[in-house]
């Protein structure tokens, strides 16, 4: 334990970072400050089983275009954490957030009997149940909301971020830009430039850096990205492209936890990179 000694001889306690980022993320609710509305669950049924997903919509979007972000959790999570850790509607409370609810998924070599919650990591997988839940997903939101078809956005975490990389290659037309944490897909079909952000650490052996290092440099390839990189934020590096598919990388001193600046600098990334056409 850390101490830190006041005046007049009290003592007060000093946690370790990752702690108060646990109780913090314990202690918040599924409804947030700025007037935003409460997460809502919304049941859908892919090829016999029922599937959910919390969605948060400002009341604007009924009548206004707003942009429209899917969330991932990784293997073993669900939505409502992936609610708490990245907080999207707290950042961009005009958008559309949507945090999708995996069911149990085999990721050897951590569950191989496939006891938790996951999503599927290639294409062709399960029957693509996943992309199927996607694509229905999508498809309600187009439905129910005014959806911004220039500002739609997929962000997940290690198992999340894989899936994430799967709707870049099988989904490209959909997105303005994908934002990929702790994930480093092998990809078989042609990619289509897409501005990325990849967010890893340097110390991740679960999926280990040194793939994640690849799996960048296969996205600044395809992206036709600039070699040298640039300062965007803190502990970031830009990739400029000339055909304007940037990729920003993050990489930061931990393992493969989700670190708490990510939500803040994946919604500045969304926000500054809109498709020059309306999705598909």
């Amino acid at each position: 334990m850390n101490w830190q000694l006041f005046p007049g001889g009290r003592k007060l306690m000093l946690m370790p970072r990752k702690c108060l980022l646990f109780l913090s993320l314990l202690l918040l609710p599924l409804t947030w400050g700025r007037g935003a509305e409460p997460l809502q669950e919304m049941p859908f049924t892919i090829d016999g089983v029922t599937r959910t997903a919390l969605v948060y919509a400002p009341a604007s979007a009924k009548t206004k275009a707003a942009p429209l972000v899917f969330v991932f959790h990784g293997h073993g999570g669900d939505a409502q954490r992936a609610a708490r850790m990245f907080h999207t509607e707290t950042l961009w409370p005009e958008a559309i957030v949507v945090y999708l609810q995996g069911v149990p998924t085999p990721i050897p070599p951590t569950d191989v009997e496939g006891k938790q919650n996951g999503w599927q990591i290639r294409a062709g997988t399960f029957g693509d149940r996943d992309l199927k839940f996607f694509d229905a997903v999508f498809a309600r939101m187009k439905q129910d909301y005014r959806v911004d078809g220039k500002r739609i956005y997929s962000t997940g975490h290690s198992n999340g971020g894989y899936f994430t990389l799967v709707l870049w290659l099988k989904r490209a037309e959909v997105f303005a830009a994908v934002a990929p944490s702790a994930a480093a897909l092998v990809f078989n079909d042609p990619l289509t430039p897409k501005p990325v952000m990849h967010l890893s650490g340097e110390k991740d052996t679960l999926v280990a850096y040194a793939r994640q290092q690849k799996a960048m440099e296969t996205e600044r390839r395809v992206n036709g990205c600039d070699t040298n990189g640039t300062a965007w934020d803190k502990g970031c590096t830009l990739y400029p492209s000339k055909g304007g598919t940037p990729v920003v990388t993050f990489i930061h001193p931990g393992g493969h936890g989700f670190d708490p600046a990510e939500p803040g600098l994946i919604v500045k990334f969304f926000k500054e990179h809109p498709a020059a056409t309306a999705a598909k």
